[in-house]
């Protein structure tokens, strides 16, 4: 599945569980790590943690499997590791102050997502 489309497939899961703000950044010219980003935020702890499962189960129905995840029990910031998309899942405090689509936003990189 290429990078767009998990990254879509991510945004949906995380729409259907009331997600706000949903971003994808495309950060393929700005680093080797990956190409995009997925950030979101949920209002409480309890809903961070069911934003990351609900993708994690979205994309394990389409048989791909995170490579790495951290923070999800925590409920703060959650990062959801798959290769070429890493979805990142914050509480509101967290997302303020870390503002991450606002480090890599070069000017035409940031999708808005609207489901």
């Amino acid at each position: 599945m290429e990078g767009k489309e998990l990254a879509l497939v991510a945004c949906k899961a995380l729409s259907d569980k009331k997600a706000h703000d949903i971003v994808i950044v495309d950060v393929a010219d700005q680093t080797v790590i990956c190409s995009y980003f997925v950030i979101a935020s949920g209002t409480s702890t309890t809903q961070v943690r069911a934003l990351g499962d609900n993708v994690e189960e979205a994309l394990e129905k389409l048989g791909v499997n995170a490579i790495r995840k951290e923070g999800l029990h925590e409920g703060r910031w959650g990062v959801l590791d798959y290769g070429d998309v890493i979805v990142h899942v914050f509480n509101d405090e967290s997302r303020l102050f870390y503002y991450l689509e606002r480090l890599w936003d070069s000017g035409k990189n940031v999708e808005h997502y609207k489901d």
